[in-house]
């Protein structure tokens, strides 16, 4: 059965101010590692925060304002988020693949007045700051200021010689629970991606993480613009444990990183587990310090990567806005009935039909989430109030998820209800799939679908109605996106379609018509620059 919810939260108690007591009560406590580079202490992490909290507000951050940041997963970066929370201005996460219409999308949409930049992002701003009326400063975190261009479209400053300038603050608040840690931009279901406003009372350590003690050592590979990359500071801040951060997932070197580090958690999306399942075997497969992993979905190879490495699995239900409402274990297999989820303390759902009604026992619904405690979850999305409104109506946040009820109790998720994807790790929305390929001048309507892949998850397909008289081929659209959109977005697969079926009233592309046969032989698949279906075209 479900374990008892958990005790009403204090309104101060946050990641700042766990690592704050860390830093007074054991400052020497090993906290954050960086693969192959430098470390920090509870106390050090503490005070290089504070120390950039000076520097920034030198450099005119104010409560309230949001700075977005484009950085490579580090030590630097995460000491920049907890630096601006502790001034109160709300960090937001760059996804470090946007450039052009994305990046000024982000920057735009959140009214920066002030961001955080690595210089090597620096070409990527100056190409889009003519869009950003707003913008009156670019921090370069990582530059000396000889190391500043000399002409720019935007004032630079050097982070490092504000650094140097500054002194720990030590006369800013803890950061209370209902105050925004930060914005993390999401593609949600369909248009432009939405900024998801997530308090510190979201950062916490939920069910999955709960047995986490001070002498663990939990693994992250994740980028530091996605929840992923900066929850488990909280996971293991709290109860006084170290996170190993690596700038991104490589499959021949975790298990060498997990026993160096004497990593003993971790969270892994399914292809990962694929990609770790796929190596070869090796003597020492099951001389690993690692005990707990988290992955959600369970994939079926689940059982064999258990043996071969020794681990238990857990898993969990859950996205940006809710958490892990969700979850199983704390050892899991393939086996149905052993990965069904239990509803996490602290959160209440329902599985509902269209119009926001109880569906039976057995019934795929719509899930719906909303929570016993205050700041748990997100609290809407920024500069969008009507899909705030839409996304919690009725008092429930709707995730556009379809999932079933057992006669057990256990919750099993089906499919996504809303129209978007999932690839590796990242939600993509069709809408802004099919905007960037109806630039293209001989585009004349697209469609974008997920196509199951078979390590899990999805690929990314376009269906293309061209100009009446245009001529493209595919590899010619492929090169077109690639140039343009971030990586994770664009299309594996192209067809061109000349009369696709259409929804009557809005004359739209219908969509399940194009999932029957996804890959069928007028489809292009640019990964192996052949069609779909080998030898049929």
């Amino acid at each position: 059965m479900p374990p008892a919810p958990h005790p009403t939260f204090e309104r101060t108690e946050t990641l700042p101010a766990a690592l704050r007591a860390w830093a007074e009560r054991d400052p020497d406590r090993p906290f954050l590692h960086e693969v192959g580079g430098t470390s920090r202490s509870y106390g050090q992490f503490h005070e290089d925060a504070l120390r950039w909290a000076d520097a920034f507000r030198r450099a005119g951050i104010q409560p309230g304002d949001n700075v977005p940041s484009i950085a490579t997963t580090s030590i630097a970066a995460q000491e920049h988020w907890l630096a601006l929370g502790w001034l109160r201005a709300v960090h937001i996460g760059v996804n470090t693949d946007f450039r052009g219409r994305s990046l000024a999308y982000v920057l735009g949409n959140c009214r920066a007045r002030r961001m955080l930049c690595e210089k090597s992002f620096l070409s990527r701003v100056s190409e889009v700051a003519d869009e950003l009326d707003l913008l009156e400063l670019v921090i370069v975190v990582d530059a000396d200021p000889e190391e500043l261009p000399t002409e720019f479209p935007v004032p630079l400053r050097s982070g490092t010689e504000l650094w140097h300038s500054a002194r720990p603050a030590t006369d800013l608040a803890v950061p209370e629970r209902h105050e925004i840690a930060c914005i993390t931009y999401t593609s949600g279901t369909t248009g432009p991606s939405k900024g998801v406003l997530i308090p510190w009372g979201r950062l916490w350590p939920d069910e999955l993480w709960m047995t986490m003690t001070s002498d663990d050592v939990h693994y992250c590979p994740f980028p530091v613009f996605h929840l992923s990359g900066m929850a488990p500071l909280a996971w293991l801040g709290f109860p006084g444990g170290q996170v190993v951060l690596r700038e991104s997932f490589k499959t021949q070197a975790f298990w060498d990183d997990v026993r160096k580090y004497g990593c003993t958690v971790a969270a892994i999306i399914p292809v990962m587990m694929t990609w770790l399942l796929d190596q070869p075997a090796r003597p020492d497969d099951l001389d690993n310090p690692l005990r707990s992993v988290a992955i959600g979905p369970v994939i079926p190879g689940v059982d064999e990567f258990k043996r071969r490495f020794g681990v238990q699995v857990r898993t969990k239900f859950g996205n940006t806005e809710v958490g892990t409402p969700l979850y199983a274990g704390p050892d899991v297999s393939a086996d149905r009935a052993s990965n069904g989820l239990w509803v996490a303390p602290g959160y209440e759902v329902r599985l509902v039909d269209e119009h926001d009604y109880e569906v039976p026992t057995g019934q795929v619904g719509e899930l719906l989430v909303r929570t016993t405690e205050p700041w748990r979850m997100a609290v809407g999305y920024y500069g969008m109030p009507e899909k705030t409104a839409e996304a919690w109506r009725n008092g429930w946040f709707h995730t556009g998820d379809g999932v079933v009820r057992g006669e057990d109790g256990r919750y099993h998720f089906v499919d996504r209800i809303k129209d978007s994807m999932r690839r590796r790790g990242e939600n993509i929305s069709a809408a802004e799939v099919e905007a960037y390929v109806n630039e293209h001048p001989a585009v004349m309507e697209s469609a974008a679908i997920g196509v199951p892949w078979e390590r899990g998850e999805e690929e990314v397909k376009v269906c293309v109605v061209l100009v009446e008289g245009a001529t493209l081929t595919p590899e010619e659209l492929h090169q077109f996106l690639a140039e343009r959109m971030p990586a994770f977005m664009v299309p594996r697969y192209i067809e061109f379609v000349a009369d696709p079926e259409r929804t009557e009233a809005m004359q739209r592309i219908k969509k399940p018509p194009l999932r029957i046969d996804p890959l069928n032989e007028r489809t292009w698949d640019a990964q192996r620059k052949q069609w779909a279906r080998a030898g049929t075209h």
